[in-house]
């Protein structure tokens, strides 16, 4: 073999030797750089593994809640009974205060000057029955009464009508008293449809015993059969 030809294959080898050596530095930095990647990824990762940990750790302690779980959730269940006490508590007052009976009752009608009605008001006037807590206890009442009139010869009952008015309920003491109110649609009696009431007989509320109080006023236009008639009972309060 020529001097040459040596010098040649000792370049070839060089070269191949160099090439060789290149990509095995690159291999080298590929891998470092994909390891750098690897273990960037891993805190994330681990992020979520630990937060899907706690739930995992809640289910493999065979359903058993964490501890301080427990106790936001017993502290939450006695927070609903403690607010939930002072109304089941107001219930119970509430129901321990019965409503007005009849028979601890009276009745009357407001008769003071300012009381009278206006005979000659057209049907916008009003007159007041009140209702005094003539018994010894407390009582609760509210709502509509029933009125009914009797005519002076006795065969006209008049079932007034009431009106759409809220109402809520009193509470009365011995001795205390509360009222409502009757619009009428007064007229003369001499008038051809006239009505002349008797007597008022006054139901309370969810009672079925009644009160009759002789009628201190003049006579109602007729308006037993009317849709809308002007004579009407108000709530009580």
């Amino acid at each position: 073999m020529s001097s040459n030809t040596t010098v040649r294959t000792a370049r070839r080898r060089t070269v191949r030797f160099a090439a060789a050596a290149l990509t095995a530095a690159a291999a080298l930095t590929l891998t470092a750089c994909n390891g750098s990647d690897a273990n960037a990824s891993k805190p994330a990762a681990g992020a979520e593994s630990n937060g899907g940990g706690s739930s995992a750790g809640a289910q493999g302690s065979g359903g058993k809640a964490d501890p301080a779980a427990k106790v936001d959730t017993d502290a939450g269940a006695a927070g609903k009974q403690s607010s939930g006490a002072p109304a089941a508590g107001g219930d119970r007052a509430g129901s321990g205060v019965e409503r007005c009976h009849t028979s601890g009752l009276e009745a009357s009608f407001a008769t003071g000057e300012d009381a009278a009605p206006d005979p000659n008001a057209g049907g916008s006037t009003t007159t007041s029955i009140v209702l005094t807590n003539a018994g010894d206890r407390t009582c609760k009442i509210g709502g509509f009464a029933g009125v009914d009139l009797t005519s002076e010869n006795g065969g006209q009952v008049w079932s007034l009508a009431r009106s759409s008015a809220k109402y809520g309920s009193i509470t009365l003491g011995p001795g205390d008293s509360t009222d409502f109110t009757i619009n009428l649609g007064m007229t003369d009696e001499s008038e051809e449809g006239s009505y002349k009431p008797a007597f008022a007989v006054v139901t309370p509320p969810n009672e079925t015993t009644s009160l009759k109080l002789e009628w201190p006023w003049g006579a109602l236009v007729d308006q037993r059969a009317a849709t809308h008639p002007a004579t009407f009972v108000n709530p009580i309060g």
